[in-house]
């Protein structure tokens, strides 16, 4: 692989460190937290301790006993939601989510849960309005993702959060395109609960992942079995975090994304959202001037981040990204990217778009070369 740019999906290469911290976790460490009061697994228990710990001062979550490690952001979202809903309850979501957050409202349907599907515009943007007009005494929740993994456009969320809170309902946010992109501040913004895959924007590796809980919101765990603690109860615990976490942690990969944590800390969040939003901005002022060349997502730069959504006439999306890859040595991602609903909205279903993700490691050659191999693509003509 010699340009990789899709970022959107698995950021790719980690820092350094993060390679490391793994191998040491697994070389250096080798048992698990909570299972054992020997000196290693003493160290295991720091270490996620010492995680939870660098998540909450980096999402401002009040308690870090309420950071639950997951292995991704869906079953951050599913914790969440199936935590949290009851049948009765209704819950308002928007027309550009991801099946991580609409799969499991969609189940929950099924149970009795009332569910409302709010249209964004055509640029994939949700009106604050549009949520208000929505709620309703029963709404227990507001649900959306904080960045399109399709558009790359950047929700009201501040906004979208004190309309729920006039209605007396929680706000869970799907951090997936945002956690690491973009500062998140979850008391700033008025989010309850925030959902985050490790392996995106917090540079750490695949199988991590999180669910920041607030402390008034009271929550009931998804999964039962052993939690290292309260060995001695037949029910599942619901204290925080150990009831929450049944099962071996994934110590190498939490130790991996304790110092992705530790990378963009130092770097900068808003040093990593601006390099990011500059490659995106290059990237549209280059191709908007393609002949046959439809970019997707929110014409206002502020109210986007740096990945893109293209599509060339007389091209499928899949055919397109195929011949980037075998020809240019370009890897992007094609298709619906698991939003049809956002596919619909924006005007790209059913073919869906190709998408271009840029990361912190992207160089500017790198995104030059893309934009070359996509015009000398369209000036050879359709395949």
């Amino acid at each position: 692989m010699s340009i990789y740019l899709d970022n959107a999906a698995t950021s790719y290469p980690k820092p350094p460190a993060v390679y490391d911290a793994v191998l040491a976790a697994m070389q250096q460490i080798g048992a698990s937290p909570g299972r054992g009061g020997y000196g290693a697994a003493l160290q295991a228990s720091r270490l996620l301790f010492e995680t939870r710990e660098a998540l909450a001062a980096f999402f401002n979550c009040a308690d870090s006993s309420r950071i639950i490690f997951t292995h991704n952001a869906t079953e951050a979202l599913n914790m969440a939601v199936r935590g949290l809903l009851q049948p009765g309850d209704h819950v308002v979501t928007s027309s550009m989510e991801h099946n991580s957050l609409l799969r499991p409202l969609f189940m929950l349907q099924k149970t009795g849960v009332e569910l409302s599907i709010v249209p964004a515009d055509s640029e994939g943007l949700v009106d604050p309005d549009a949520i208000r007009r929505e709620l309703r005494p029963t709404t227990r929740l507001v649900a959306l993702a904080h960045v399109s993994n399709v558009t790359g456009g950047i929700q009201p969320v501040e906004e979208i959060s004190a309309v729920a809170r006039e209605a007396g309902a929680l706000v869970l946010l799907d951090a997936a395109q945002s956690a690491g992109c973009l500062p998140i501040d979850m008391q700033a913004l008025g989010v309850d609960l925030l959902a985050a895959p490790g392996h995106k924007g917090l540079l750490g590796p695949q199988g991590t992942g999180l669910l920041a809980v607030a402390p008034h919101v009271r929550l009931h765990p998804l999964l039962a079995g052993g939690t290292g603690s309260s060995s001695d109860q037949d029910h599942q615990p619901e204290g925080f975090p150990e009831g929450f976490e049944a099962g071996t942690h994934n110590l190498p990969g939490i130790a991996g994304l304790k110092a992705g944590i530790a990378f963009l800390a130092a770097t900068g969040v808003a040093t990593v959202a601006e390099r990011e939003h500059g490659y995106g901005s290059y990237l549209r002022e280059q191709l908007f001037v393609l002949p046959g060349c439809r970019l997707y997502g929110p014409s206002d730069p502020q109210k986007r981040v740096g990945l893109l959504s293209l599509t060339i006439d007389g091209w499928d999306a899949s055919a397109l990204a195929f011949e980037l890859d075998r020809v240019y040595g370009i890897a992007v991602r094609a298709g619906l990217h698991c939003a049809p609903r956002a596919h619909r909205t924006i005007g790209s279903y059913p073919g869906g778009t190709v998408r271009i993700s840029p990361g912190w490691f992207t160089t500017p050659e790198e995104l030059e070369h893309c934009c070359t191999a996509l015009a000398t693509i369209i000036q050879k003509g359709t395949p």
